[in-house]
Order: C-alpha cells, then sequence, then structure tokens
C-alpha cells in the first residue's frame, strides 16, 4: 500500500528553481544532495504539509525539463489561503500567468500560473469572502 506521493520536478536550473519556490511558495528546503560537479541530482522541499522533490535535468540520464521538451503535460494543484496573492508573487519572481485568478462556477477561485521552469501550477483557495480551507 503507498502511503505517501512526493512529486519530483525536473528544472533546468535546481538552484534558481529552490530560490523561485522559497519565495514565491514558501517552500523550505529539507534536504539539498548535489554531485562532485554541484548537479542537485535530489532537493527536498515542504510547503506546509506537503513535499515537493525536484532535480537538475540531466538529459544522459532522461532527465528533461519542460522547457526542454515544449512543454509540461502535467499540473499541479497548489491549495493556498490567498491564491491572488500567490500568484502575483510567482508572475513578479519570473512566472507567467496562464489563465487570471478568479471565482470558478465549481466553488473555487483559481488561476494558472507556469513557472519559471516550465512547469504548470493550479494555484486554488476558497472563493473570495469564504471563510474555509484552501482548496
Amino acid at each position: 500500500m503507498t502511503t505517501e506521493l512526493h512529486p519530483k520536478l525536473l528544472v533546468s536550473d535546481a538552484d534558481a528553481a529552490i530560490d523561485f519556490y522559497a519565495k514565491a511558495l514558501g517552500a523550505t528546503v529539507t534536504l539539498r544532495v548535489a554531485d562532485d560537479a554541484g548537479v542537485v541530482n535530489h532537493a527536498e522541499l515542504t510547503l506546509g504539509s506537503a513535499v515537493l522533490a525536484l532535480a537538475q535535468s540531466v538529459h544522459e540520464w532522461g532527465w528533461h525539463d519542460p522547457v526542454s521538451v515544449g512543454g509540461s503535460p502535467v499540473l499541479i494543484t497548489a491549495g493556498v489561503a490567498d491564491p491572488d496573492g500567490t500568484a502575483e508573487r510567482m508572475v513578479q519572481l519570473g512566472g507567467e500567468l496562464v489563465i487570471p485568478v478568479e471565482d470558478r462556477p465549481y466553488g473555487k477561485r483559481q488561476g494558472r500560473v507556469r513557472d519559471p521552469f516550465g512547469h504548470l501550477w493550479v494555484i486554488s483557495g476558497p472563493l473570495r469572502g469564504d471563510t474555509q480551507q484552501p482548496a
């Protein structure tokens, strides 16, 4: 039985990605492993109770980041208390707003941001004026 699932994002510049996720999402680095050449082949970050791993893309290993393959087929959903502020911060730090953050008819306030490394994030939270927990 699976008890944990940790996505591992492949990025073109692991240290820049660690810095971006720390500033944009409030992530904290709990582990950073690099080889003798300085290539980060594993880093773990916590975002609240979630764990996100990342690594430098290494084409010889078949590790390709989204930019190198023309985009990402994966959407990562982040439930946050302030989706507007989070999306704005991601854009200020180099992300691209793909879909504006708005109240959606299915009861969430969501938008989509492509981070500087090509990963697509659905930034999700409560409707404006809603006091429920982030979605």
